[in-house]
């Protein structure tokens, strides 16, 4: 059999196919690499006017989904949308529901603005004006006028009383007094006592009379009041709209396309009056609340909370990287002023989404599951289309303390959650509105086809991230070795890794070397030393294993024959670095009824997938020499060495290989190792780690005296497309000292290790006598006819056994 040629082990990137010398001259790329589907699934989402079209980003970690996602936006969001401030104002009639304002984007901060220009001239004018010579001789005056005809009113009630011996006496403001007098004195209880009866009616009646004027005249008194306050708040409403009206109407005419705004400015005007003494009186609890929340110094009942604030009329776009409860839909902030816990509107602080209300909220779905009360208050939102500012604390405990209630907040937004698969699949299946609010699933690709316009593609995509992470450019050659080294990371001939973060790894790591080296561009060997750098990094375990090789402490042949012992490969990880390992695999054989054991299942070292692949390479040895008889040769197999479990189906030809060799006493050849996974018909199927279990039996044999020249590594046909070999192991091919062989059924594997045809059977199911197969019916027969022979003398000893 020949051995695969240099091209088939290693494809390399032709720079005639790279149609530029430096990343320089590529316009960086705009768009998502080779995500078609997931760029479409957001197009759509993102069209959609509906509710319920949010995006679960899926894609394993690293692939750059939310670059990716921030890239597109930027470039495909709809600039014609209207994004909006967001104010909450003090309801003067409801306090602890404060008002919800909504003015287009850079209103809020303007209304903010001309609110504490207003309020900062009323807060000096009004206690001057009212303070003012003018203002307090009408007030006086018309306190005056009132207190005249009070006086007046008692007086005609005093000047009866007297005329009827009676005196009027005002004590407290409201209590009178009607007494009868005895000459100038007023009459004691003996003195009154004195008096005749008819004296003492007489008195009597006058009073009841005089008690019920004085009554009327004190509700003529009491009205008056009234009339007065009336009087003196229109002076105060004169004056203030004196001093405020102009500017108010002005504001008004300001925002009059603003219903909302110009509504909240006519209760401020009403308001003003009503509480005039905040202006009036110097007041220190403000001026501390003020300072604790970090406001300014003025009557906070006027204050305006820009809650939302868009410099310019773009989308917003927020993506928040610790979405807790509050930091999601907002909070309400206390001040404690002498002991007490205070709150109103201005201390209510923004989520995330309302900041990005209008546009988009980017969050990674782990980190919103993590969260207590996250989930369900997400999907709250996005049911009721509004936020509701809601205290945790009260929802999770019983504490009275007072609380305001904002009105809620439309919510338009559209979310997209990054996550892994395993998360997608569980929140299909055990949350039934998870389908209902996501409905579009942007399905991330891990890799991409490898064709000449692709490579093209993928080099504006490495140009991007040159551009974006501010790197030195790349050479073509070094673009051409990074695009190789994808096809690696891929584990495919024709396919390149979309896996950005490592990739902008890669790039980061070779500018380094290139800086260091004093270059002015990126070239191949930057990215070379790079690659070797992260490789000897990361390989002190693998190292580790290599010094057992080379010590002999792993027992590893690497030239002439064994019967019953094939060199399998295995790939170990190490926190993402992998490497191939060679492991002995041996098969004895012994007398019994044709049964396979499988050590490593039997001691519970063999995972599922090991002990399935050793059943079928047993039903492939019944099916090939025990069907008509049985076989009367058990065998057991292990890995040896093995301390720890192994799994996986791929040494399973390896497996078989070492049972045929001890069935047949043909040695194997120990210059050869092997992998691939086989079916009952005897098809080699493909395996994982291919490029790692080649260089790992190639450097086994460096290790074990150096490269014979006869040595190589069996793999399956299939896997010929997934080789991309390290330059030394192709090197050491182009040299003829090593060899990579391909077979696409168990016979070519047996014909390779063995050094014998491993025979075709005939029409009457007859191998040849010198082919392994033959050599393995001849021993069965023997045995077959030895134990019937065993039987006849067995029955002609004891002929009662008939």
């Amino acid at each position: 059999m020949k051995s695969l040629s240099l091209h088939q082990l290693y494809k390399a990137c032709v720079l005639k196919d790279l149609p530029f010398k430096t990343t320089k001259q590529l316009e960086p790329l705009a768009e998502i690499v080779g995500q078609n589907r997931a760029q479409e699934a957001v197009r759509f989402a993102l069209a959609m006017p509906h509710g319920g079209y949010n995006v679960y980003a899926v894609g394993r970690n690293g692939l750059g989904k939310r670059t990716m996602m921030l890239r597109y936006l930027e470039h495909h969001v709809d600039t014609d949308q209207q994004s909006h401030d967001w104010c909450y104002v003090a309801n003067f009639e409801e306090p602890r529901i404060p008002k919800l304002l909504q003015l287009p984007a850079g209103k809020g901060t303007q209304l903010k603005q001309d609110m504490e220009k207003l309020m900062s001239r009323l807060v000096k004018v009004i206690p001057q004006t009212f303070d003012s010579d003018s203002f307090l001789e009408r007030s006086e005056q018309l306190k005056n006028e009132y207190g005249k005809k009070q006086e007046d009113e008692l007086e005609k009630v005093a000047a009866q009383a007297r005329r009827k011996k009676v005196s009027l006496t005002v004590t407290t403001p409201g209590g009178y007094r009607l007494v009868a007098m005895n000459g100038e004195e007023p009459h004691t209880a003996e003195s009154f006592q004195a008096l005749t009866d008819e004296q003492r009616d007489k008195f009597e009646d006058a009073i009841n009379k005089l008690e019920k004027k004085l009554r009327q005249a004190l509700r003529k008194l009491a009205d008056w009041e009234q009339e007065y306050a009336d009087k003196q708040q229109a002076l105060n409403q004169e004056t203030l709209e004196s001093i405020s009206g102009h500017q108010i109407d002005e504001l008004i005419e300001k925002y009059k396309d603003l219903p909302d705004v110009v509504a909240y400015f006519e209760a401020v005007r009403a308001d003003l009056v009503e509480n005039l003494e905040i202006f009036l009186d110097d007041n220190e609890e403000q001026a501390a609340i003020a300072y604790a929340s970090l406001d300014k110094k003025m009557p906070r009942r006027y204050l305006v909370n820009v809650l939302v604030h868009q410099k310019t009329n773009e989308v917003p776009m927020v993506v928040e990287d610790n979405p807790t409860y509050h930091n999601l839909f907002g909070y309400v902030e206390n001040v404690t002023y002498k002991g007490t816990v205070f709150t109103d509107f201005s201390l209510i602080r923004p989520g995330s989404l309302h900041r990005a209300n209008g546009g988009y909220l980017l969050m990674d779905a782990i980190k919103v599951l993590e969260q207590p009360f996250v989930w369900d208050g997400l999907k709250r939102a996005l049911r009721s289309k509004s936020i509701q500012i809601n205290s945790l604390e009260r929802e999770l405990t019983l504490s009275g303390t007072i609380s305001i209630e904002p009105e809620s907040v439309p919510l338009d937004v559209k979310i997209v959650l990054f996550g892994d698969r395993e998360t997608w699949m569980l929140l299909q299946e055990y949350d039934s509105e998870f389908a209902e609010l996501f409905r579009v699933t942007a399905d991330f690709e891990n890799e991409m086809y490898r064709s000449d316009d692709s490579q093209l593609l993928y080099a504006k995509f490495i140009a991007s991230l040159v551009s974006e992470k501010k790197l030195l450019h790349c050479s073509n050659k070094a673009v051409a070795r990074v695009i190789e080294h994808s096809a690696r990371m891929a584990e495919h001939q024709d396919r390149l890794s979309l896996h950005a973060a490592d990739i902008a790894n890669l790039l980061r790591e070779s500018d380094f070397w290139a800086r260091q080296a004093g270059a002015r561009l990126i070239q191949d060997l930057h990215v070379e030393r790079a690659l070797e750098s992260a490789k000897y990094r990361s390989s002190r375990i693998r190292d580790q294993f290599y010094d057992s090789i080379r010590d002999g402490t792993t027992l590893v042949t690497t030239s002439g024959k064994c019967v019953g012992q094939v060199n399998a490969l295995s790939v170990l990880s190490t926190g993402g670095f992998e490497f191939g390992l060679s492991n002995r695999v041996t098969a004895t054989c012994y007398y019994g009824d044709g049964a396979v054991m499988d050590i490593e299942r039997d001691v519970k070292l063999g995972g599922n997938l090991h002990s399935k692949g050793v059943m079928i390479l047993s039903s492939w040895l019944a099916s090939h020499f025990a069907v008509n008889d049985p076989m009367h040769l058990s065998a057991s197999l292990t890995f040896e060495q093995n301390y720890g479990e192994v799994d996986g189906d791929s040494a399973s030809l390896a497996e078989l290989c070492a049972l045929i060799s001890s069935l047949s006493g043909i040695p194997v050849r120990q210059d050869l190792a092997i992998t691939g996974s086989v079916n009952q018909f005897g098809e080699v199927q493909p395996i994982g780690g291919v490029n790692e279990k080649v260089e790992g039996f190639f450097t086994t044999c460096q290790l074990k005296g150096g490269l014979s020249g006869t040595q190589g590594v069996i793999v399956p046909t299939t896997n010929v497309q997934n080789l991309m070999l390290d330059s030394e192991v192709v090197k050491a091919v182009r040299g003829g000292q090593f060899a990579v062989y391909a077979v696409a059924r168990v016979e070519e594997a047996i014909t390779l290790l063995l050094g014998k045809p491993a025979g075709k059977a005939d029409d009457k199911g007859r191998y040849p006598k010198q082919s392994v197969f033959g050599i393995i019916q001849q021993r069965l027969e023997k045995m077959r006819e030895h134990e019937r022979q065993e039987h006849a003398r067995d029955d002609h000893k004891d002929p009662s056994i008939h």
